[in-house]
């Protein structure tokens, strides 16, 4: 690798620059990669096992928050204040799919293998659901952006659709390994057991999660209008 070496009239200017920079956080989301189409099946997904966890009509068989979430045209729409709503049934290994539509600069998470009480970033886990491109989250950890495992692994690319377009996902977890799969790209492919070794993540925060084998699956609301639909489990 060649070296350059620098003017000493230079050398003061670039080492502000890289203090700013180390200093500075991420400012933008990942690299974006273009959406595949949907290529899932109902009929396929019977076949291979998959159970709906929404009946398109009602709240059965979820808890917690079902005041902050309204059913609306076959989607779980969470309401202006809305916080956390969970299965009422826990689950260890899985495949969960399901469908979301985001409004501008919403922010709403998926809980997994959580507990009902406490924040699901911290006693569970928590996938973030979040509109990448609002200027009001410019700056946020890469940690923090869509996908992503809360506090414990960043999404290395994004694939969301413009906001107010359907977007799919999957996210399958198996022991200790996590998939992300957004529109067909898969964005976060971590195995917990190593990014967090010993519990020490890059947010700094103990994630009692990390302890966890089973829990509830649900949705973490922030008070943004979040519609999610289609919503299907297999057990692994």
């Amino acid at each position: 690798m060649q070296i350059r070496t620098l003017s000493r009239m230079h050398t003061p200017i670039l080492i502000a620059f890289a203090l700013l920079a180390a200093c500075a956080p991420a400012t933008l989301p990942p690299p974006s990669k273009e959406p595949k189409p949907n290529t899932h099946t109902a009929t396929q997904e019977k076949t291979d096992g998959f159970v709906a966890l929404f009946d398109g009509r009602t709240l059965d068989g979820w808890m917690g928050d079902t005041v902050g979430y309204a059913v609306e045209k076959g989607a779980i729409v969470c309401q202006a204040g809305g916080t956390n709503l969970f299965t009422k049934e826990e689950f260890s290994d899985f495949e969960l799919r399901f469908e979301f539509q985001l409004t501008a600069g919403a922010n709403n998470g998926i809980a997994l293998r959580c507990p009902t009480e406490g924040d699901p970033a911290y006693v569970g886990f928590e996938s973030q659901i979040l509109d990448n491109t609002a200027d009001m989250y410019k700056g946020l950890k890469e940690w923090q952006y869509h996908g992503s495992i809360y506090g414990i692994a960043a999404a290395t690319a994004t694939a969301l659709r413009p906001v107010g377009e359907l977007n799919s996902e999957t996210i399958t977890m198996k022991g200790s390994r996590v998939t992300v799969e957004l529109n067909g790209i898969v964005i976060v492919d971590v195995d917990l057991a190593v990014v967090a070794k010993d519990g020490v993540t890059v947010s700094g925060h103990t994630v009692e999660g990390l302890k966890r084998t089973s829990g509830h699956i649900g949705f973490c609301g922030h008070g943004d209008r979040v519609a999610y639909s289609n919503v299907r489990i297999k057990k692994l």
